[in-house]
């Protein structure tokens, strides 16, 4: 067992800050992309997959996700994941760090109210995608990436290639044409500082603040948009990161409420007990043998 969850970077698989490579049924190569024989981990850059055949089968934050023959699937940056099957691969894959994915892009995916599922599509859409990563893939080159000029290029393509995989799921998760209303608004806006803030902002009143609104206000607006208070959503941050450290590192209930925010490790004890209708050790003794 670790102290902590591995978190993994593209430094060891490129120099560059983006990554494309294709499959073609080598199931050896696949294993080195998904980081099979790596185990569970997490990676500080986002995964892009676009498969036009074969089966994958992952971990990701404790639900099994299975992608078959044509299909996107994405990981985001911080979720636990693990390769459990991949067979007979064909496609692209496409990892980028952060910085590199345009803000309109990561906000969809980073605030997207919908869980970011495996999304089969149609052969068409998958040749338009592959067609964009086939040019990308030709044009990562170190000549090419060595000069501002053709830098820009490459951004450009890469870009094409990630604005496909929000489009086709914004088709998919968001509310059809009702537009976005004040509530999904807020909703989006306050997930997004939840998922940063979580450690040290707990309460929805925190956060109402910061968004200039009053706490009713914030708990009504996130309530018709999610169909959830405010406080379950905060709660549930707290709730994954704890499941993490509780099954894939070896610190104790009390470091891991001290790493959460909480200063009295026996008050997170009970809020995970209430939430979760077992106590953190019951979890962890549940989930970790499986591991």
């Amino acid at each position: 067992m670790k102290q902590t969850i591995p978190t993994y970077d593209l430094n060891g698989i490129s120099r560059h800050r983006f990554h494309v490579k294709r499959m073609d049924k080598r199931t050896q190569d696949a294993e080195d992309i998904i980081l099979l024989d790596k185990g569970i981990h997490r990676d500080s850059h986002y995964i892009f997959t676009c498969m036009e055949s074969g089966h994958v089968r992952m971990m990701v934050d404790f639900k099994t996700v299975e992608s078959k023959e044509a299909g996107i699937f994405c990981v985001l940056p911080g979720q636990v994941h693990q390769g459990l099957l991949m067979k007979d691969v064909c496609g692209w894959f496409v990892a980028v760090k952060a910085e590199l994915v345009p803000d309109t892009v990561r906000s969809f995916f980073d605030e997207s109210l919908g869980e970011i599922q495996p999304m089969p599509i149609d052969k068409s859409l998958i040749k338009k995608i592959n067609t964009t990563a086939g040019i990308l893939h030709a044009s990562y080159t170190d000549e090419m990436l060595s000069s501002k000029e053709g830098f820009l290029v490459v951004q450009s393509l890469l870009n094409a290639f990630l604005g496909m995989f929000a489009l086709i799921y914004s088709r998919k998760n968001l509310p059809p044409a009702s537009g976005e209303n004040r509530a999904l608004q807020l909703s989006r806006t306050f997930r997004s500082l939840v998922r940063k803030d979580f450690k040290t902002s707990k309460s929805p009143s925190e956060y109402a603040e910061i968004l200039n609104i009053t706490r009713g206000y914030l708990t009504e607006a996130v309530r018709e948009a999610t169909g959830k208070p405010a406080q379950h959503w905060i709660h549930q941050e707290i709730l994954i990161e704890a499941k993490r450290l509780l099954v894939f590192t070896n610190l104790s209930v009390k470091e891991i409420a001290y790493e959460l925010g909480y200063s009295d490790h026996t008050y997170f004890s009970r809020l995970f007990s209430k939430l979760e209708d077992q106590s953190p050790s019951e979890f962890r003794n549940l989930h970790q043998n499986k591991h």
